[in-house]
């Protein structure tokens, strides 16, 4: 019983050393990186791979280099023409240094979003609502420009900013409906418009030529005594021509008469 107490607690202390040895070791996949400080210094980044801490005297931070896909919930925006709408988006980014992404913010995923909601508030509500509906394109790449300057100190970089929906409250779905249909009446009205005209020259055009050519006027007469003698039910009433009463008037008189 004396002899073998020594070599239990050996036994003990292997077994210790054994599991110190195995928690010692992480493996980082080759998307991650860890963030490792020495007696809570920051020491360095370490990874992809078989990573070696230290218990007790190195901690590492996981942190994720994939894309990271983050739904912006519905914001209220007052836009520049005092119209209330709720707005979402969606905004792609990833981490670009390990480091900043932990030391600078204190949860950057967190801190992101925030930032995103504030910063689609204040870029759509210097806009218009006809703007936000027909230049989403536009608003996008501003979200997004302002999104990376703003992330960049924390080793952040937004690739992509959607806005999803624009919601409309349906007092403003129906102002917009009649918007609409009265902007394509003004269309119709200015077509319309435009054709009269078209043919009003064209008319004068037609009126100026056969002044020209009394030989044509006479024939177009000819034609329209044509077309209107096809209708049999109808009384016809066949209109001399001035020309014609001047040839009879100024016709010699016979001796006897």
């Amino acid at each position: 019983m004396f002899f073998d107490y020594p070599f239990g607690v050996g036994a003990a202390l292997l077994l210790v050393a054994i599991v110190l040895l195995v928690s010692s070791f992480r493996i980082l996949r080759e998307y991650e990186r860890g963030v490792v400080f020495l007696l809570g210094r920051f020491w360095k980044v370490k990874g992809p791979g078989l990573v070696l801490i230290l218990p007790g005297l190195m901690q590492m931070v996981r942190v994720d280099l994939r894309v990271v896909t983050m739904d912006v919930p519905p914001q209220d925006v007052i836009s520049r023409d005092n119209v209330s709408v709720k707005v979402n988006a969606v905004v792609f980014f990833r981490v670009v240094d390990a480091q900043r992404a932990i030391i600078q913010v204190e949860n950057y995923l967190m801190a992101t979003s925030q930032l995103a909601q504030t910063t689609l508030r204040v870029v759509l509500g210097k806009h218009e609502l006809d703007e936000m509906l027909a230049e989403r394109e536009r608003l996008n790449l501003d979200v997004q420009r302002i999104l990376d300057a703003q992330t960049d100190a924390w080793g952040i970089k937004v690739t992509n900013v959607e806005i999803k929906h624009i919601d409309l409250n349906e007092s403003m779905v129906r102002a917009i409906a009649r918007q609409a249909e009265a902007e394509r009446e003004r269309r119709a009205k200015v077509i319309h418009a435009d054709g009269e005209k078209q043919a009003a020259v064209a008319l004068l055009e037609a009126a100026r030529m056969l002044s020209q050519q009394p030989e044509a006027m006479q024939l177009r007469y000819l034609q329209t005594m044509t077309q209107v003698a096809g209708d049999r039910g109808s009384t016809i009433v066949f209109p001399l021509p001035f020309d014609l009463f001047k040839s009879l008037l100024g016709a010699p008189r016979s001796e006897g008469g």
